[in-house]
């Protein structure tokens, strides 16, 4: 099912179609493929200042037993990962994409899930954004402990995301990426 979603009136040249307002459950699936047999042992973490590293780079040590890593999400390259954990800079949690290039595994605490038919890259800077952050509020809340998010993976798959056309997508993820690295330059100068 798709709504007519916002289209900006700012956009590149040469694109005219309509954005539609979608679900991520159309293009996303949940990921509940379990770690069994500990086919993989490096365990990921989701920061929201660092994105998806290794947790053993992230702490400086494994914090995850080897024995709990078999009822870990199997996260493979381009999925992503919500990390329920609030923070000044991720008010109801990051999403991240797994850019590492290699297959880890994470907390069962964290909601990993796969896209499809959409870009990847587009998608990654939607949330970045806070767009996101209004529909999280009004569904979800912070739960019983202060420093975590909580909201039922039924609602959080049905968040709304405004989807152009697949090339637009692209030019979109293109500039955008294209931008932090310029920002990421001119910082690094600049210190």
């Amino acid at each position: 099912m798709t709504k007519k979603a916002s289209t900006p009136a700012l956009r590149f040249k040469g694109f005219t179609y309509t954005w539609e307002q979608r679900k991520l459950s159309e293009f996303a699936d949940k990921v509940t493929e379990k770690n069994v047999g500990l086919q993989y042992i490096e365990t990921f973490t989701n920061s929201a200042e660092f994105g998806i590293i290794s947790q053993r780079d992230f702490f400086d040590h494994d914090i995850a037993k080897m024995s709990s890593l078999g009822g870990y999400y199997i996260v493979r390259s381009e999925d992503f990962v919500y990390n329920p954990r609030i923070s000044t800079s991720a008010p109801v949690g990051p999403i991240n994409r797994n850019k590492l290039g290699r297959i880890g595994v994470m907390s069962p605490l964290y909601t990993v899930f796969r896209p499809h038919d959409i870009g990847t890259t587009y998608l990654e800077h939607f949330f970045k954004s806070k767009y996101w952050h209004s529909f999280m509020n009004f569904n979800g809340d912070s739960g019983a402990r202060s420093d975590r998010f909580s909201i039922k993976d039924s609602v959080f798959f049905e968040m709304p995301i405004p989807i152009p056309h697949i090339e637009e997508q692209r030019k979109i993820g293109e500039y955008l990426t294209h931008l932090d690295r310029l920002i990421t330059l001119h910082q690094s100068k600049y210190d």
